[in-house]
């Protein structure tokens, strides 16, 4: 039986795109984005909690990515929830989450505050699926 393992993500861009190659030479960029819900806690007290998810782009989405996109900006993200664990310089086995992006719709303009939408990698299917020659394996980081 098929599974189903879909992410979407509405929120702030909270660093710059960094743009990478794998040694095969496929661009692979990855970005923070920011999501916030408000709700009243049992006191009704208002609060806000926020959540900070890493994507990761590859190929013609990253490289339109790392172009287009900057800190500050409103996205829309939509791919595939990647887990995996790894070594730390520590020692310590540590644990990481990605959004292993399939779309990116761009929700503002960039400079003008002005509401509109790009969409990258969209349309009824998506602009990059991951092949077995790229991988999250494959980061150079």
């Amino acid at each position: 039986m098929a599974g189903l393992n879909k992410m979407m993500v509405i929120g702030n861009v909270g660093t710059d795109p960094e743009m990478r190659y794998t040694p095969n030479g496929s661009p692979v960029t990855s970005f923070r984005i920011a999501t916030s819900r408000s709700y009243s806690g049992q006191d009704g007290e208002r609060k806000q909690e926020t959540e900070w998810f890493t994507v990761v782009a590859w190929n013609s989405l990253a490289e339109q990515v790392n172009q287009y996109l900057n800190k500050g900006r409103r996205a829309y993200v939509e791919g595939r929830l990647h887990s995996h664990t790894y070594q730390g310089n520590d020692g310590q086995t540590r644990f990481r989450n990605e959004i292993i992006a399939s779309r990116v719709l761009f929700l503002d303009r960039a400079g003008t505050g002005e509401q509109g939408s790009e969409d990258v990698g969209g349309g009824a299917a998506p602009a990059f699926e991951p092949s077995e020659a790229s991988t999250p394996d494959d980061l150079p980081f």
